[in-house]
């Protein structure tokens, strides 16, 4: 039987931040089984650790959502590099992922990683689709929207007001609507936020990836730092502040340069057990 851990991620107590099913061995299992247990677990993430393909390097990290494999994701790679300094690694470690080798360093619970490959712009999305995908007005959009990734992607948006991002009801006809416009992965995902100097709040919806609301995307989080850094052409240093609105408070600690971004937060382990079929 295989065994399997779960942590909330983002988060230094039990039920905040964003949970993950971590599988510690999952060089054994079949290859058709791996998509079918990150649904099992329906979790907005699951990663499986694996042996990696250079012995240099700690592990091999696959990630899956509940309908697909992703080739990078923030808070899997946080809570994975948690769990392995619990396994007995690091503190430094070498992440083998599909976008590239991830340098990341755990200890006492805490996890920091720098991801290196490109900031792609995507798309400028028209700003009555977003705001109708939103459940908002044009007028509630402080800025022109902005498809990024880092691995997966994003539409971002800066909103003029808190009150309008805990007012976001989110449209799945306009979010069919986007992703048709713009097809990338199986969503049209949004991620609105206001921003208060370093302090950010955000939100992350990908209903049509069977998410309606993430309370921890480390992914958009580390997208979101390179964008404003490239815009602003200065280093940053910001606090992203996510889950609040959905009761599952999360903190990313993310510092932005022209050519990396690192991202930083604790995990819980809440969970372990076997996988019995």
């Amino acid at each position: 039987m295989t065994t399997y851990l779960t942590y909330d991620v983002f988060t230094d107590r039990p039920f905040g931040g964003n949970p993950l099913a971590v599988i510690p061995d999952a060089a054994h299992l079949p290859e058709d089984q791996l998509q079918k247990i990150a649904r099992e677990f329906n979790y907005s993430e699951t990663v499986f650790l694996l042996p990696p393909q250079d012995p240099g390097n700690t592990a091999r990290l696959r990630i899956f959502t509940p309908t697909m494999e992703v080739p990078f994701a923030g808070h899997p790679t946080i809570g994975a590099a948690v769990a392995l300094c619990e396994l007995g690694h690091g503190p430094r470690m070498r992440l083998e992922l599909p976008v590239g080798v991830i340098a990341a360093e755990a200890r006492d619970g805490a996890a920091a990683f720098t991801a290196s490959q490109p900031l792609d712009i995507l798309a400028a999305p028209a700003p009555d689709l977003v705001a109708r995908a939103l459940g908002l007005m044009v007028s509630d959009l402080a800025t022109a929207p902005v498809m990024a990734s880092m691995g997966l992607a994003f539409t971002f948006v800066e909103l003029t007001s808190r009150e309008a991002l805990s007012r976001i009801t989110i449209d799945i006809a306009a979010l069919r609507d986007g992703h048709a416009r713009h097809p990338q992965g199986l969503d049209f995902a949004q991620a609105p936020y206001v921003r208060d100097g370093e302090t950010i709040h955000m939100r992350m919806f990908a209903p049509l990836d069977n998410i309606p609301e993430d309370p921890a995307t480390g992914s958009a989080a580390a997208a979101l730092g390179r964008l404003l850094c490239e815009a602003e052409g200065r280093n940053l240093s910001l606090m992203i502040h996510q889950g609040e609105d959905m009761g599952r408070p999360s903190r990313i600690a993310v510092t932005a340069t022209p050519k990396a971004v690192t991202l930083e937060g604790r995990a819980v382990r809440m969970m372990q057990g076997r996988l019995c079929f």
